[in-house]
């Protein structure tokens, strides 16, 4: 049993691994996540600045489906940009790539505006920016 235990984690992680790759290889790159709590109605995902500049953004959830109704996305010089989602993304889904607005610029944080659930477990909701 414990060496169908251990293959089944090695393939989990092979899996795993490839699938980062390949989301790198279309210039994809993971900037945080939150896991989103039903008592609230907002999360914040910093990001640091060494993660260089963007020009979009998608987010991808995981553990329950999320109903969205806006992201603000603060940049690294103070402004920031208020996109309207508006719409319930499944478990394993994805917004559309998020078009941000100007030149590309550092992005310090991420706030996630939603409705409040009763999720029976915490959906995590994962930033990727696109260079």
């Amino acid at each position: 049993m414990k060496k169908h235990l251990a293959m089944f984690a090695a393939a989990l992680l092979l899996v795993l691994g490839l699938g980062t790759a390949a989301y790198a290889q279309h210039g994809f790159i993971f900037l945080g996540e939150a896991h989103v709590d039903g008592g609230n109605d907002h999360d914040n995902i910093k990001v640091t600045g060494s993660e260089g500049e963007f020009r979009a953004i998608q987010l991808r959830v995981d553990g329950g489906a999320v109903e969205f109704d806006r992201v603000v996305v603060h940049f690294g010089n103070g402004s920031e940009e208020v996109l309207p989602i508006r719409m319930r993304i499944p478990s394993h889904g994805a917004t559309r790539v998020i078009d941000l607005p100007g030149d590309r610029r550092i992005i310090h944080s991420v706030e996630l505006w939603y409705s409040k659930d009763n999720w029976h477990k915490r959906p995590t909701v994962s930033l990727f920016g696109l260079r």
